[in-house]
């Protein structure tokens, strides 16, 4: 076990290297001068131009640029961005309200979404599984900003027990009604997926079997049939964490939540490849470690599932 999470992290490194080249890459090429963006409609002059690309280091090749980077990160300092504040600093500020904000969506996809699918899976071609297959299409088919504002609209105008805008209180409570919006799509996911898969176990030859014996309807689909039908749900769940997190810009933006997804926003618009490629990277981290975890939990379901080496 030991061996196969030491053989995951290493391969991590590449994966980070790559992840940061490409995205480096994209930003420098892609983003245009980053200093006229950041001087907007005012006049610059030469001179002054010239020692702020010195001062970011935009003077050196891409490359030049891309492994000044590596180096900050292995030192902890990435210095300071084009608003004077240290990146540091911006990105702790906005990485625990992303966190919580995708905790809550994944707790939504997970309890209402894996329940939901059990429940539609058991009475397959009944009324309930129509009516829960019908709502997960339409929340699929449904774009986040216009799920985003029909909440606003419901939950915060009309009915007044949920703010409008998080602002600068990303508190568990103010972003429950985001979060319930970012986790809609992945729990419509999560539903059909555990639909299928507990609908196919159910039919199953050891399910049968577990019956006939006389087991309780309950203790059936607990130990033979739940169990079996949730390893890819939960791979999907796994890779969603990081999905979330990074899928976050559109809700963050209709909710005005201080998150990493409005910092990567602002990032974008001003050019700013330090920030952008710090900010993919940590997504990029977050989602190789949601794999891992993932990966050792097929043990804990599957105990026929072992790790060689």
């Amino acid at each position: 076990m030991l061996w196969y999470i030491g053989r995951r992290l290493l391969q991590m490194i590449p994966v980070f290297l790559g992840a940061t080249l490409i995205v480096y890459l994209l930003a420098f090429y892609t983003s245009g001068d980053p200093i006229l963006a950041l001087a907007g409609d005012k006049p610059i002059s030469p001179a002054v131009a010239q020692q702020l690309r010195e001062q970011y280091n935009l003077d050196e090749h891409v490359l030049v640029q891309w492994l000044l980077y590596l180096k900050s990160v292995l030192t902890f300092d990435l210095g300071v961005g084009f608003n004077g504040r240290p990146l540091w600093d911006q990105i702790a500020a906005a990485f625990p309200t992303t966190f919580r904000l995708a905790i809550i969506a994944v707790v939504v996809e997970t309890i209402f979404g894996v329940a939901a699918g059990v429940i539609s899976g058991l009475r397959k071609g009944k009324l309930i599984d129509t009516t829960l297959l019908m709502l997960s299409l339409l929340l699929i088919a449904t774009p986040t900003f216009v799920l985003g504002f029909l909440a606003q609209f419901v939950f915060g105008l009309q009915l007044g027990i949920a703010p409008i805008n998080v602002g600068r209180d990303p508190s568990w409570q103010n972003l429950m009604l985001p979060g319930f919006v970012l986790g809609g799509v992945s729990f419509a996911y999560v539903l059909r997926l555990t639909r299928t898969s507990i609908a196919e176990t159910a039919g199953a030859d050891h399910v049968r079997t577990a019956t006939a014996k006389g087991l309780s309807r309950g203790g059936v689909v607990s130990k033979h049939v739940l169990r079996n039908s949730l390893i890819p749900v939960v791979t999907f769940i796994g890779a969603d964490l990081g999905a979330l997190m990074g899928g976050a810009i559109v809700t963050e933006r209709v909710f005005n939540v201080p998150g990493i997804g409005t910092l990567l926003f602002n990032s974008i618009n001003a050019g700013e490849a330090p920030m952008i490629v710090s900010l993919v990277t940590l997504l990029v981290i977050i989602f190789l470690l949601s794999n891992l975890v993932v990966d050792l939990l097929y043990g804990v379901l599957d105990p026929r599932i072992r790790y060689a080496k």
